[in-house]
């Protein structure tokens, strides 16, 4: 019956070529495979217990745990270098009532926990049950347990608050539920350091200082903090160490937890697609090799599907909305291109919050050019977001995915793609914009280059970026106003301590995100609904596998990562909530396909 139902699934979305070019709108891994097979024989097969899709930490966490029980993984990497999105990313775990910050006086409970989860993701259907729930909250804190017992180093990002604190059930001002690895010493993974890409930040600092390292000569106290920041790096790296952190630290880590593990990891290594038995089990994967050839790896226990999601994938982002989209406003790495999410569809699998991303405000980095993640920089005094009618239509500081979410919502009925950031020399002076440090120290090349404009007035700004200049004007003015009070009556900017977090407080107001707009040059920046991915992916049961639009597991086939539909619904409950629910469902995942 269930074999029935996927090849029923399969002939739907069946490629069928007409030729040897390749057929437009899909991912070139995904091509069919007599395309493929045209100018490459394939190579044996082989068997393994189990085959893992992805060397993000998920991947690379699943294979720890599979390596531990007894059980003989083998993963994949299309790319040369591993981690995916994880190595770029900041690196936190969102795990509630785990071990790392227990040990360091928080107190925190699962109960806690659930209620926080239920109040801020309300009722999203099966892609966040509450069995689901249920289990991420019981096996997050053993998945940590688990990683530091195998010697991973954890440390707690003291000071995190969820990111919707005033809700029941959330840590507020003192944190409590980001973890993160400690910086690591890359030189302990010998030959293997190599396959780790370049940095992305140039100093292994930690989550929680980012704020002050940002704002390092706003003032006194974050100089101070910032140097107390740096100088222990600087020396460690006079030592010779080669430090890294943040998602880099993670992956490194995880890394050599497998080296020393053996865990077999293949780069170059491709998915073309997935492989079934009569009855219907998912048994294995045809990939492609690096050398261009085939070979179908046969997978005993399972295939584990941690490949990322879809945010590179133009045809399914246009598909499914929301709209405008681009893949150029993504901060997801350009190898997220969905053939994980693709290969699940073809098998007849359900997906669920297609149309939603891990949203993130973002510009283009007036140094560089690149789409950077504009979190701090909108949520520090001296600024805010306007749409073409030179109106405010957000909390600038709040939680990133519903900066995207409202600036969605915004663009229905007054034009906010793009939306813009609007600052004043105060802002430029003191704080860092992208990777520019200050107008003071570069104040011609953003603005030479196109990325950034400036003007002497606000009514000039308005005009270069062409949008409503007395709608400008008259925002500024009541919002000038508002910051002698400290007190944002149309959105509520800085009255949490999420807001406050990513604020300035030594700004001198009464609201540290908050500051009048008043010191000529202002600026102006385009703001985009960038994104950290896709959140949309297969949908899962509380063990992780995948399943079809009935509710039937698909047998021998379970996503992990951004593969799968996001436990967190359509919210962002604290720092590191795709990575915490990554390395977890990974390790739930195992755990169930060493029982079965």
């Amino acid at each position: 019956m269930l074999r029935s139902k996927i090849a029923k699934a399969t002939t739907l979305v069946r490629l069928r070529p007409t030729s040897s070019i390749p057929l437009r709108g899909y991912p070139p891994i995904l091509q069919p495979k007599r395309l493929l097979s045209e100018t490459r024989p394939s190579t044996p097969d082989e068997q393994v217990d189990l085959l893992i899709i992805g060397s993000g930490a998920g991947g690379l966490t699943a294979a720890l745990r599979a390596r531990t029980l007894g059980l003989n993984p083998v993963i994949i990497e299309k790319e040369a270098t591993l981690g995916g999105a994880s190595v770029i990313s900041g690196g936190g775990l969102w795990i509630p009532a785990n071990p790392i910050s227990q040990a360091e006086g928080i107190a925190d409970s699962k109960e806690n926990a659930l209620a926080y989860f239920d109040q801020a993701v309300g009722d999203v259907g099966p892609v966040s049950s509450l069995a689901k729930r249920k289990a991420y909250l019981d096996n997050g804190p053993r998945m940590v347990s688990f990683l530091r017992d195998l010697g991973f180093e954890w440390r707690f990002s003291r000071g995190y608050p969820d990111y919707y604190p005033k809700m029941k059930g959330a840590m507020g001002k003192v944190g409590g539920r980001t973890i993160e690895s400690v910086a690591f010493d890359t030189r302990k993974l010998g030959k293997w350091q190599d396959l780790l890409p370049p940095a992305n930040i140039p100093v292994a600092i930690h989550g929680e200082q980012a704020p002050w390292i940002t704002m390092m000569t706003a003032s006194l106290q974050a100089f101070i903090k910032s140097t107390r920041i740096m100088l222990p790096i600087i020396f460690k790296t006079i030592l010779g160490q080669k430090l890294v952190s943040l998602g880099r630290g993670l992956i490194a880590q995880l890394l050599y937890l497998n080296t020393k593990h053996s865990t077999d990891i293949r780069l170059r290594t491709s998915l073309l697609d997935l492989t079934l038995s009569q009855a219907g089990k998912v048994t294995g994967a045809k990939v492609k090799l690096p050398d261009g050839t085939t070979k179908t790896i046969t997978a005993s226990r399972g295939v584990i599907l941690a490949a990322g999601g879809f945010a590179h994938y133009k045809p399914l982002r246009e598909k499914y909305g929301p709209a405008p989209a681009s893949t150029a406003w993504t901060n997801s790495p350009k190898s997220d291109t969905g053939e994980a999410v693709i290969a699940g569809q073809k098998l007849g699998a359900a997906t669920a919050l297609m149309d939603d991303a891990w949203w993130g405000p973002t510009i283009f980095d007036p140094v560089t050019g690149k789409p950077h993640f504009a979190l701090t920089e909108r949520s520090r005094p001296h600024c805010i977001i306007v749409d073409a009618t030179g109106k405010r239509f957000m909390n600038e500081a709040q939680p990133y995915t519903d900066a995207g979410h409202d600036q969605y919502e915004r663009n229905k009925s007054a034009k906010a793609i793009p939306a813009w950031l609007i600052m004043d020399t105060n802002h430029r002076n003191r704080y860092m914009l992208g990777t520019q440090l200050f107008a003071r120290m570069k104040p011609k090349k953003p603005v030479a280059n196109g990325t950034m404009f400036a003007a002497n007035t606000l009514g000039d700004l308005a005009k270069q970026i062409g949008i409503d200049a007395k709608g400008l004007e008259g925002t500024v003015t009541r919002y000038n106003d508002m910051c002698k009070t400290g007190v944002d009556a149309d959105f509520g900017k800085g009255d949490n301590a999420y807001d406050n977090f990513f604020g300035d407080p030594a700004a001198g107001g009464p609201n540290p995100n908050m500051g009048a707009l008043h010191k000529a040059l202002f600026y102006a920046i385009a703001i985009w609904p960038g994104d950290l991915g896709t959140k949309g992916g297969l949908l899962t049961d509380e063990h992780q596998r995948v399943l079809m639009e009935d509710g039937e597991a698909i047998p021998g086939l379970y996503a992990i990562g951004n593969t799968a539909a996001s436990i967190m619904g359509r919210t962002y409950l604290g720092a590191g909530s795709t990575l915490g629910p990554a390395m977890t469902h990974g390790f739930l995942a195992v755990n169930h396909i060493a029982k079965t």
